[in-house]
């Protein structure tokens, strides 16, 4: 069995159906999951095995018992990879847009895993498995720097290093609207959708504590876009696009969190169907810097803007310089690792 999950009902809250509590309080399970949970005899209050209509009154202890998952077996592909570095310890790679990092259900193959099993011929293995080592993720359509590592020892450091917050990540995104300060800081938790369980939301009432600290780095009024750099305090699923899209900052071209109809706005043609062919969210990991996990050197690598969002911020410059109507932000930016 998997680690057992205790969950506390808070003493005096008004009555409500065990699935509905736990829907909110497991972000990580769809409903079904959950449902198959309590079906299989999973799920105990007060010590026995209860239904998905029992009404709580508050004060329960709730013991989530999920069994263990069925192992997805990753097979090597011959997939190209751009490899920025790599030794004995790690390996740092630029990831495309479209490439999904773990094997999953429906994506059991193309992935960043199957293709760090087919190029890393000196794995030694992470948790008594041949695979590689994921310490944090980017989303499918996000573009950018990441890490793997090769074996437990690195691992475990550089998991540390990501639980610390001494990891530096900057990424750019090209956000709908206009962002009134300079710079500044959500901390607002992020947790499954109330209704739309594929979504993240920050209405969630069981939401994990997110952090993202931002700066402008161009507006370009005319169209109302803006263009920002990103910090992570914390690495929850969807992060920046849940935060922004809630300020009603949605990121350009974002097919799960975006707004249509803002990219519709737009009076340049040209830039409209530039933005309107994107076909994912224009956010991209620009930079990643942590000390390596055997000799602690600080090392810091670069991903350049890659060629379909770095074409509509050339177009942007360029008709903007023309115009002479762009404006650039005058706030600082405090890139200090030790916040991070």
């Amino acid at each position: 069995m998997a680690e057992t999950i205790r969950l506390q009902v808070a003493p005096g809250k008004a009555p409500e159906r065990l699935d509905r509590f736990l829907a909110d309080a497991l972000s990580d399970f769809s409903r079904a999951q959950i449902r198959k949970l309590i079906d299989d005899g999973c799920i105990e209050v007060a010590g026995a095995r209860v239904k998905a209509g029992l009404k709580l009154k508050g004060g329960e202890e709730v013991l989530v018992r999920p069994p263990e998952p069925e192992p997805i077996v990753a097979e090597p592909e011959d997939i190209p990879l751009n490899v920025l570095y790599e030794d004995g310890d790690i390996i740092v790679i630029d990831k495309p847009a479209g490439m999904v990092v773990h094997p999953a259900p429906g994506h059991a193959s193309g992935t960043l895993v199957n293709a760090l099993l087919y190029h890393c011929r000196d794995l030694a293995g992470i948790g008594g498995e041949l695979r590689p080592g994921i310490v944090h993720r980017l989303d499918k359509d996000t573009s950018g720097v990441m890490v793997a590592t090769k074996n437990d020892r690195a691992h475990q450091v550089l998991a540390a290093q990501f639980k610390e917050h001494s990891i530096r990540r900057r990424y750019l995104a090209l956000v709908h609207g206009h962002v009134q300060n300079d710079s500044g800081v959500v901390d607002r938790a992020i947790g499954r959708h109330p209704v739309d369980r594929k979504r993240m939301s920050g209405h969630a009432r069981h939401g994990r504590r997110a952090v993202t600290r931002w700066q402008v780095l161009r507006r370009f009024d005319r169209d109302r876009l803006t263009l920002v750099e990103l910090a992570l305090e914390t690495g929850r699923t969807h992060q920046i696009r849940v935060h922004f899209s809630e300020m009603n900052l949605p990121l350009a071209g974002d097919p799960v969190y975006g707004q249509p109809r803002r990219a519709r706005a737009i009076g340049d043609p040209r830039l409209r169907r530039m933005i309107e062919g994107l076909g994912r969210q224009a956010l991209h990991a620009r930079l990643l810097a942590f000390r390596h996990p055997g000799t602690g050197e600080l090392m810091e690598f670069v991903s350049p803007v890659p060629e379909d969002f770095g074409r509509i911020l050339d177009y942007l410059d360029h008709s903007y310089q023309l115009a002479g109507s762009s404006r650039e932000a005058t706030g600082s930016w405090q890139d200090d690792e030790a916040n991070e």
